[in-house]
């Protein structure tokens, strides 16, 4: 399963990038391919191209912020979690997540 993903935080300079670590970390254990991109203060970061999102099963918004690009996941299963829960148990949120789109 291809999971494409955003963190976002208000500031994004200690939420997103600690969300987005702890999801790719996670996601590569569990055995899937799995990028997630991160927009704050800085711009994006590890952007998703268009062709990724196509290719995605999966999409993961870590953040209740407004993303950048959304039309990129037009038509695909997309998820928003708190991006808190992200960082403490990411694991979890892809189980979730997975199980979602799987059902």
């Amino acid at each position: 399963m291809k999971i494409v993903g955003v963190s976002a935080c208000p500031a994004g300079l200690a939420h997103t990038p600690m969300a987005a670590k702890a999801l790719e970390k996670a996601g590569k254990s569990m055995g899937y391919d799995i990028k997630i991109e991160q927009q704050g203060s800085m711009g994006q970061i590890n952007t998703i191209t268009a062709e990724e999102a196509k290719e995605a099963d999966l999409v993961i918004i870590a953040s209740d912020q407004k993303i950048t690009g959304m039309e990129r996941f037009s038509g695909k299963k997309v998820l928003r979690v708190d991006i808190n829960i992200c960082i403490k148990a990411p694991e979890a949120v892809i189980k979730k997540c997975v199980a979602a789109v799987s059902s």
